[in-house]
């Protein structure tokens, strides 16, 4: 097997995990979203601190902690993770399952859109075409609920600012989710002692299986990410950027098949218009991609010709 087809097993298994999260979290029950946010986190720095120490990174681990820019973003990248967990943890456990999909289907747009706002990018017309699809779709979707599809919005922008701040740190996956979720672990360890102490938590009185099963919270979010890791640097990033809507397909499916969430006409016309918008912005660009590869190619045919 190549190494390509390799990557692209791993980041199939990586989005198909990601995706039937919906089915995991509900097997928590009767831990809310802060307090399963609270031992992801906890549970998460346990499995990758190991992960550290058995990988040897243990001194560039160190090395983002004595560099200030980089630790100052990872805190930030932290605290916005955190965000969109607890809101998917909350979509999840409250019915919106197709709305939390609705965040992931429509994400690589919004990232496109803060690289515009943020980086100063520049987009191509095609892309530009999909951008504004997406917001008639935001507008049907909006009309369809009666509100902004503000779990969507959160999760989509959240995971968007994540992705930025972690693009300019420049860090290692399992080096920089150690470090997350290290600057991150105290306010959790709070949380769960706080839940606890109050009466609201469920790590004690609940059996010896929901203990087992909140602890696995942290594998469960590490082997995604490194499954994840191990397909980046094997695969293009528009190969990625296909198998990237594995999650929220997946997800979609759980909510309207297994969940039996509500689909009326007026939502399904607001999903297929985010779904021409994402044909648009893959088919573009995997087209611009072949017209780069062929420009990078075609200096090498003249002087092999010559």
């Amino acid at each position: 097997m190549n190494e390509q087809r390799r990557g692209v097993m791993f980041g199939a298994a990586a989005y198909v995990m990601w995706g039937v999260f919906p089915l995991y979290f509900p097997l928590l029950e009767p831990a809310g979203a802060w307090e399963i946010l609270g031992h992801r986190i906890l549970w998460s720095l346990v499995v990758a601190g190991a992960l550290v120490l058995v990988l040897g990174r243990r001194t560039q681990v160190m090395g983002v902690l004595r560099d200030r820019r980089k630790l100052v973003l990872l805190a930030g990248a932290a605290a916005v993770i955190s965000i969109n967990w607890v809101t998917y943890i909350w979509g999840v456990n409250n019915g919106r399952i197709v709305e939390t999909s609705l965040g992931y289907f429509t994400n690589p747009l919004v990232t496109m859109l803060m690289g515009v706002l943020i980086l100063r990018e520049r987009l191509r017309r095609l892309q530009w075409v999909a951008l504004g699809i997406a917001f008639v779709a935001v507008i049907v979707l909006t009309v369809d609920y009666g509100r902004l599809p503000w779990v969507a919005l959160i999760l989509a922008f959240s995971f968007g600012t994540y992705g930025l701040l972690k693009k300019s740190a420049g860090v290692g996956p399992f080096e920089s989710l150690a470090v997350e979720t290290a600057v991150t672990a105290p306010f959790a360890l709070t949380l769960i002692v706080a839940l606890q102490a109050t009466g609201n938590g469920t790590l004690v009185g609940h059996g010896p299986v929901h203990v087992i099963l909140l602890m696995s919270l942290g594998v469960a979010t590490v082997v995604p990410l490194a499954c994840f890791g191990a397909a980046a640097i094997r695969v293009p990033m528009v190969t990625i950027g296909l198998l990237q809507y594995l999650a929220p397909i997946l997800q979609f499916a759980v909510g309207v098949f297994i969940a039996h969430e509500a689909m009326p006409p007026g939502r399904w016309v607001g999903f297929a218009i985010v779904w021409v918008a994402l044909i648009i912005f893959s088919a573009e660009a995997v087209h611009h991609r072949r017209v780069v590869l062929r420009a990078a190619l075609a200096p090498v045919s003249t002087r092999a010709e010559a």
